[in-house]
Protein backbone atom coordinates (compact mmCIF):
# COMPACT_ATOMS: atom_id res chain seq x y z
CA UNK A 1 0.00 0.00 0.00
CA UNK A 2 1.39 3.36 -1.03
CA UNK A 3 1.67 6.07 1.55
CA UNK A 4 0.09 9.48 0.94
CA UNK A 5 3.36 11.07 -0.14
CA UNK A 6 4.01 8.39 -2.76
CA UNK A 7 0.41 8.65 -4.01
CA UNK A 8 0.74 12.43 -4.36
CA UNK A 9 4.04 12.11 -6.23
CA UNK A 10 2.54 9.57 -8.61
CA UNK A 11 -0.60 11.65 -9.19
CA UNK A 12 1.45 14.81 -9.73
CA UNK A 13 3.70 13.08 -12.25
CA UNK A 14 0.61 11.88 -14.15
CA UNK A 15 -0.83 15.39 -14.00
CA UNK A 16 2.34 16.84 -15.51
CA UNK A 17 2.45 14.14 -18.18
CA UNK A 18 -1.19 14.79 -19.15
CA UNK A 19 -0.45 18.53 -19.26
CA UNK A 20 2.30 17.89 -21.82
CA UNK A 21 0.04 15.64 -23.91
CA UNK A 22 -2.61 18.38 -24.03
CA UNK A 23 0.11 20.93 -24.79
CA UNK A 24 1.23 18.91 -27.82
CA UNK A 25 -2.36 18.72 -29.10
CA UNK A 26 -2.75 22.49 -28.56
CA UNK A 27 0.46 23.27 -30.43
CA UNK A 28 -0.63 21.10 -33.36
CA UNK A 29 -3.72 23.31 -33.74
CA UNK A 30 -1.86 26.64 -33.81
CA UNK A 31 -1.81 28.64 -37.05
CA UNK A 32 1.13 27.77 -39.29
CA UNK A 33 2.53 31.32 -39.46
CA UNK A 34 6.11 32.13 -38.50
CA UNK A 35 5.33 33.86 -35.18
CA UNK A 36 3.05 31.05 -33.99
CA UNK A 37 5.74 28.52 -34.86
CA UNK A 38 8.43 30.43 -32.95
CA UNK A 39 6.28 30.97 -29.88
CA UNK A 40 5.07 27.37 -30.12
CA UNK A 41 8.67 26.13 -30.14
CA UNK A 42 9.42 28.17 -27.01
CA UNK A 43 6.24 26.90 -25.35
CA UNK A 44 7.05 23.29 -26.19
CA UNK A 45 10.51 23.71 -24.67
CA UNK A 46 9.31 25.39 -21.47
CA UNK A 47 6.21 23.19 -21.13
CA UNK A 48 8.08 19.92 -21.46
CA UNK A 49 10.83 21.30 -19.23
CA UNK A 50 8.41 21.27 -16.31
CA UNK A 51 8.07 17.50 -16.23
CA UNK A 52 11.60 16.90 -17.51
CA UNK A 53 13.15 18.68 -14.56
CA UNK A 54 10.67 17.13 -12.14
CA UNK A 55 11.62 13.62 -13.30
CA UNK A 56 15.32 14.44 -13.28
CA UNK A 57 14.96 15.82 -9.76
CA UNK A 58 13.69 12.44 -8.54
CA UNK A 59 17.23 11.11 -9.02
CA UNK A 60 18.95 14.11 -7.46
CA UNK A 61 22.06 13.40 -5.45
CA UNK A 62 21.30 15.89 -2.67
CA UNK A 63 18.50 17.97 -1.19
CA UNK A 64 20.04 21.10 -2.73
CA UNK A 65 20.19 19.44 -6.16
CA UNK A 66 16.58 18.26 -5.75
CA UNK A 67 15.48 21.79 -4.83
CA UNK A 68 17.30 23.21 -7.86
CA UNK A 69 15.36 20.91 -10.20
CA UNK A 70 12.10 22.03 -8.58
CA UNK A 71 13.17 25.65 -9.01
CA UNK A 72 13.81 25.03 -12.70
CA UNK A 73 10.40 23.37 -13.08
CA UNK A 74 8.78 26.39 -11.41
CA UNK A 75 10.61 28.76 -13.75
CA UNK A 76 9.51 26.70 -16.76
CA UNK A 77 5.89 26.84 -15.59
CA UNK A 78 6.08 30.62 -15.21
CA UNK A 79 7.72 31.00 -18.61
CA UNK A 80 5.01 28.85 -20.18
CA UNK A 81 2.38 31.24 -18.81
CA UNK A 82 4.03 34.05 -20.76
CA UNK A 83 3.95 32.14 -24.07
CA UNK A 84 0.30 31.17 -23.59
CA UNK A 85 -0.63 34.78 -22.80
CA UNK A 86 1.19 36.01 -25.90
CA UNK A 87 -0.58 33.47 -28.11
CA UNK A 88 -3.92 34.50 -26.61
CA UNK A 89 -3.33 38.26 -26.72
CA UNK A 90 -1.92 38.18 -30.27
CA UNK A 91 -5.11 36.33 -31.26
CA UNK A 92 -3.23 33.26 -32.47
CA UNK A 93 -5.14 31.16 -29.94
CA UNK A 94 -8.65 31.52 -28.57
CA UNK A 95 -8.93 32.70 -24.96
CA UNK A 96 -11.08 29.66 -24.12
CA UNK A 97 -8.38 27.32 -25.50
CA UNK A 98 -5.70 29.00 -23.36
CA UNK A 99 -7.66 29.36 -20.10
CA UNK A 100 -7.31 25.74 -18.98
CA UNK A 101 -3.54 25.85 -19.54
CA UNK A 102 -3.09 29.08 -17.59
CA UNK A 103 -5.22 27.76 -14.72
CA UNK A 104 -3.32 24.46 -14.70
CA UNK A 105 0.04 26.25 -14.81
CA UNK A 106 -1.00 28.43 -11.86
CA UNK A 107 -1.84 25.31 -9.85
CA UNK A 108 1.38 23.54 -10.90
CA UNK A 109 3.43 26.61 -10.01
CA UNK A 110 1.79 26.79 -6.57
CA UNK A 111 2.66 23.14 -5.92
CA UNK A 112 6.29 23.67 -6.91
CA UNK A 113 6.55 26.91 -4.90
CA UNK A 114 5.09 25.27 -1.80
CA UNK A 115 7.40 22.27 -2.21
CA UNK A 116 10.42 24.54 -2.56
CA UNK A 117 9.52 26.40 0.63
CA UNK A 118 9.14 23.09 2.44
CA UNK A 119 12.47 21.84 1.08
CA UNK A 120 14.16 25.02 2.28
CA UNK A 121 12.57 24.63 5.70
CA UNK A 122 10.53 27.84 5.35
CA UNK A 123 7.13 26.22 5.72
Amino acid sequence: MQNDKAKFKDAFKKRLYNFVLKLIEFLDRLPKDNVSKRIGDQLLRSGTGIIGNYIEGQAASSRKDFTNFFNTSLKSANESKLWFALLRDSKRAKPDDVKWFLDELNEIAKIFASSILTLKGKK
